[in-house]
């Protein structure tokens, strides 16, 4: 049922959440970390719906820190501490899973989210359907903007990486295993802005 799939998606993206808080947390001048909140899943036999879902409810301004769609750029997310540290969340997640995973549409009050997205790269990445389509995966590495935040944690960059790698082919033959793989990536993300205008409604 999608509302099972609602609470599983929730949910997993909340355990990368919590293992993001625990490497962040500790990093001088990081300080508070998002927090996915807890969705829990009620059975009710009697009811027409057997199934729904119960979370906390948030309080405050409803923010949307990361978007569905290429063209346009939340500047809240750009802006805000909140929305910064969601685009680190996004990358570390990204990063962790090697680029299998990515959690899509932080959404919330302040640094508590909720009614989050999981795109994965492959269908049935370890057991798990996103809700999101793949295509979210490509976006992110063409749009994503590191920020002080992705540079607390070490993460690489998804630009330079591709360029580094690439320069790395002409003059060391070690490195050919990584470059086709890097290559096979490079034409997709060229060609993604031109998606997206073609893809407007």
């Amino acid at each position: 049922s999608v509302v099972i799939q609602e609470c599983y998606v929730q949910n997993t993206a909340r355990e990368y959440a919590k293992l993001y808080a625990a490497e962040a947390e500790p990093l001088e001048g990081f300080g508070e970390v998002p927090e996915i909140i807890p969705i829990f899943l009620i059975h009710r036999p009697a009811n027409n719906i057997p199934y729904a879902t119960v979370e906390e409810e948030l309080v405050g301004e409803f923010v949307k820190y990361s978007v569905k769609d290429g063209k346009e750029v939340n500047f809240l997310r750009r802006d805000s501490e909140a929305g910064q540290k969601c685009c680190t969340f996004q990358h570390w997640v990204y990063e962790k899973t090697n680029g299998n995973l990515l959690v899509t549409d932080l959404q919330g009050v302040g640094m508590k989210l909720t009614d989050v997205g999981i795109a994965t790269l492959a269908k049935g990445y370890k057991g798990f359907k996103g809700n999101c389509s793949f295509s979210f995966i490509e976006q992110f590495r063409a749009l994503h903007q590191c920020n002080e935040y992705c540079e607390m944690l070490g993460l690489k960059s998804l630009r330079t990486t591709h360029q580094k790698q690439r320069k790395a082919t002409s003059t060391k033959s070690k490195n050919l295993p990584n470059s086709s793989a890097v290559k096979k990536m490079v034409p997709k993300k060229a060609r993604e802005p031109r998606d997206f205008i073609s893809s407007e409604h």
